[in-house]
């Protein structure tokens, strides 16, 4: 047990729960700052990741508030796109023994690309009036749907960020969905995702289950009070700070 990553949990779950903003996205990079391996540090917050999402999925699926056609297409492209992700960061090692560079770069992008899309979503909620491709019936959709999920599963595989924060500006923009049934489907999608991938990267051993323990321990407790004091504090504010400081964390990666 160690009070320290217990402490950071508790305040890594804090933030989430109170902003909303993806625990992946704050957590990795604090790993890697602190002086944990990359490859360790994005295994480690997957299987942390899908622990903490399972919790999430149970509690919407029995509010019914997940459009599992729409998990189902996203997975389709993203497990199989993820799962290609680690096996050819694996590949490179095996080659060029620089896993753990191309895990930082590969970080350090993908946090700049979630701390602009935090501040859009935050700031510019007026852009997603109904359009186009919302209105379009979700079997239209099916293949731009499936070619989404690979890409961004992709990214999810190499670096554990973005099953949460980049799938639902995606989901935003091209899916008439309620904000429950948004919220709900985007967790189950990210559950499905990260847990196929933190399997992924257990099986290379890529995962410090001690670590996971202790970050547990301490964020559940954190999600439920940040929660809780989510509608007395003002949000757009927090969130927009906390985007600015993964944007910082991005930059200081590449």
């Amino acid at each position: 047990m160690s009070v320290g990553i217990i402490i950071m949990g508790l305040l890594i779950g804090f933030m989430v729960g109170l902003t909303g903003v993806g625990g992946a996205a704050l957590l990795t990079p604090i790993l890697v700052l602190l002086g944990i391996s990359p490859s360790i540090a994005v295994g480690t917050d997957l299987v942390y990741n899908s622990i903490t999402k399972l919790f999430g999925s149970f509690q919407h699926w029995r509010q019914k508030t997940i459009n599992f056609t729409l998990v189902k297409y996203l997975a389709i492209g993203s497990i199989p796109s993820a799962i290609c992700a680690v096996g050819t960061l694996h590949l490179f090692d095996s080659f060029f023994n620089n896993q753990e560079e191309v895990v930082k770069h590969a970080l350090g992008y993908v946090l700049i690309l979630v701390a602009l899309t935090t501040l859009f979503k935050t700031f510019g909620k007026g852009k997603f009036e109904l359009n186009r491709l919302q209105m379009k019936p979700l079997h239209e959709k099916k293949t731009l749907t499936i070619i989404i999920g690979a890409i961004l599963g992709f990214m999810v595989g190499l670096t554990s960020i973005g099953a949460g924060s980049l799938f639902a500006l995606v989901m935003l923009y091209l899916y008439k969905l309620k904000t429950s049934e948004l919220v709900g489907t985007d967790i189950a999608h990210a559950f499905v995702l990260v847990t196929a991938a933190g399997i992924m990267h257990a099986g290379i051993g890529n995962v410090d289950y001690l670590l996971t323990f202790n970050l547990l321990f301490g964020s559940i407790p954190g999600v439920i009070l940040g929660s809780t004091l989510s509608s007395k504090l003002p949000v757009k504010p927090l969130r927009a700070i906390m985007a600015l400081m993964i944007l910082f964390s991005g930059f200081k990666l590449i």
